[in-house]
C-alpha cells in the first residue's frame, strides 16, 4: 500500500511540475468542444495548433525577419525631403550704389544619401544568426509540447492500468471478506479474522480513490497542455498495448547519436558563432565609414525684384570618416569579445562531451528499465497466482486470514513495482528520443 501511494505521489508531482510548461496552452480564443478523442499523434497535433508558447515562438521568427530587414534597410539610399518659408520683412542689402531686395521665398530640399561600412555587414550576419536561433527555438518547443503530451498520455494510461489492477484486487479481497463474514455468522470463523479482511477491503478503497484523484490531475495537466476547458471529456483512443512497444524501445538504442540534429547543442552552436561575430563588430565599430549624398534644393521668390540666390540647385558629396585614436577604447573591447567567445566555446566543448556521457547514461537507464520491466511483469503473475491460491485455501479453510493479508500485500506490492517500472521505461525511452530528436 505504501508503495502504491508512492507512485500516484510522484504521478502527482510530475502533473504539478507540468502545469507550468503548460501554461502557455491558455489564451486560446476559438470555442472549445465539450468532447474529444484522440489517439497519441492527434493529441500532440491539437496541442500544437493551439498552444500559445509556439505562437509567441513563430512571432520571435517574424521579430528576427523584420530585424534583419532593417539592417538591409540601413544599406540602402535614405531619401529625406525639406520644406521652408522665409520672409525677411521687406529688408534689403545696401551695397552703396546698388541694393538687393530679400523677398519671402519657399524652398524645397530633397537629399539622397547611402552609407556603407564594414559594421553594417557584420550586423546583417547577426541577424541571420538571430533569425537560425528562432526558427531553432521554434522547433525546440514543438519537440517539448509534443513530448509533455506524450509523457500525460501515457501516465493516464498507466495511472488507469494501476487502478484497473486495484479494482480487480478489491474485487478479491471483497469476495473473501463475505466468505469470512458468513464464516463468523455461523460460528466457524473468528471475528477478528473477518476485521483483518475488511481493513485490507477498506484501506484498497481509499487507495483507489487516491488513484482516481491522481488520475483526474493528468487528465487535468493534459486539458491545460491542450488548452481545453476544465469540464472537456478526454477520450484516450490508444492503450498501453497498442503503445509500450519493447521491440521499438531496442531497436531506439541501435540509433546513432548524431550530436548536431539535437536543439539544445544547435542554439548553443549559433551562439558560439554569435559571439565569434560580435569580435569582428567590436573590431568595425571603430572602422571607416564612406557616405555618398545628394542634395536638389530649390526656390520660389514671392517678388520680381533684383536678389541675390546662392544656393544651388545640386550638389554631391562623399565622405570618408576614420576614427584615429580613441585611448585603447575599441582594444579593450576586442579583447572582452575574444574571451566572451572563448567562454562560450568552452562551454560548447563541455556541453558536446555532455551529451555524449548523456546519452550513454540514457541508453543504460533503457536498457535497465526494459529488463526491469520483463522482471516485474513475471512477479506480478507469480505474485498473482499465489494470491489466488491462497484465497482458493482460504475458502475451504485452510489457509488463514493472514495468509490472505500478506498474499494480498505481496501482490499489490508486485503491481505497484511493475507500474513503476512501465513508468520508468516509458519515460527513459522519452528521454533518448529526446535526446536523438526522433
Amino acid at each position: 500500500m505504501v508503495k502504491t501511494s508512492r507512485i500516484i505521489s510522484r504521478t502527482a508531482a510530475l502533473m504539478l511540475a507540468l502545469l507550468p510548461l503548460s501554461a502557455g496552452a491558455q489564451g486560446y480564443a476559438g470555442e472549445r468542444p465539450s468532447k474529444v478523442a484522440f489517439t497519441l499523434q492527434q493529441a500532440q497535433e491539437y496541442a500544437l495548433q493551439h498552444n500559445n508558447t509556439l505562437k509567441n515562438a513563430s512571432i520571435d521568427i517574424q521579430k528576427a525577419e523584420a530585424a534583419k530587414w532593417q539592417v538591409i534597410s540601413s544599406m540602402l539610399p535614405q531619401v529625406s525631403a525639406a520644406g521652408d518659408y522665409s520672409n525677411y520683412f521687406g529688408y534689403t542689402m545696401d551695397f552703396g550704389a546698388m541694393s538687393i531686395a530679400m523677398p519671402p521665398y519657399v524652398s524645397l530640399g530633397i537629399t539622397t544619401a547611402v552609407g556603407f561600412s564594414g559594421a553594417q555587414i557584420i550586423s546583417l550576419q547577426l541577424s541571420d544568426i538571430s533569425k537560425r536561433m528562432s526558427d531553432i527555438n521554434l522547433h525546440k518547443s514543438e519537440q517539448e509540447i509534443c513530448d509533455q503530451v506524450k509523457v500525460l498520455y501515457y501516465s493516464a494510461l498507466v495511472t488507469e492500468e494501476s487502478l484497473k489492477l486495484l479494482e480487480e484486487n478489491q474485487a478479491s479481497m471483497q469476495k473473501l471478506y463475505d466468505i469470512s463474514k458468513k464464516s463468523v455468522d455461523v460460528g466457524v470463523s473468528e471475528q477478528t479474522d473477518a476485521d483483518q479482511l475488511l481493513v485490507q477491503v477498506t484501506t484498497m478503497a481509499n487507495t483507489i480513490e487516491a488513484t482516481k484523484r491522481s488520475l483526474e490531475m493528468v487528465y487535468n495537466s493534459l486539458r491545460l497542455q491542450l488548452n481545453l476547458d476544465p469540464s472537456t471529456e478526454i477520450t484516450l483512443l490508444q492503450d498501453l498495448d497498442n503503445l509500450v512497444n519493447e521491440d521499438s524501445a531496442r531497436e531506439l538504442m541501435n540509433e546513432e547519436f548524431d550530436i548536431d540534429n539535437n536543439y539544445n547543442y544547435q542554439l548553443l552552436k549559433e551562439s558560439t558563432e554569435l559571439a565569434r561575430k560580435q569580435i569582428a563588430m567590436t573590431g568595425w565599430s571603430n572602422g571607416p565609414t564612406l557616405s555618398v549624398y545628394h542634395q536638389y534644393t530649390t526656390k520660389k521668390y514671392f517678388s520680381d525684384e533684383l536678389r541675390m540666390d546662392m544656393t544651388p540647385p545640386n550638389m554631391m558629396g562623399v565622405k570618408l570618416s576614420l576614427p584615429i585614436f580613441n585611448s585603447g577604447k575599441t582594444y579593450l573591447a576586442i579583447k572582452d569579445a575574444k574571451l566572451a567567445y572563448q567562454k562560450q566555446f568552452n562551454t560548447l566543448k563541455d556541453t558536446e562531451l555532455a551529451l555524449k556521457v548523456q546519452y550513454s547514461q540514457l541508453l543504460y537507464n533503457l536498457r535497465s528499465s526494459i529488463e526491469r520491466l520483463d522482471t516485474q511483469r513475471q512477479n506480478v503473475d507469480v505474485a498473482r497466482r499465489v494470491f489466488d491460491n491462497i484465497a482458493k485455501k482460504y475458502e475451504y479453510g485452510v489457509a488463514s486470514s493472514l495468509d490472505v493479508t500478506n498474499s494480498g500485500t505481496s501482490l499489490i506490492s508486485a503491481q505497484s513495482s511493475y507500474v513503476q517500472a512501465l513508468l520508468d521505461m516509458v519515460n527513459a525511452q522519452i528521454s533518448l528520443e529526446q535526446l536523438l530528436n526522433k
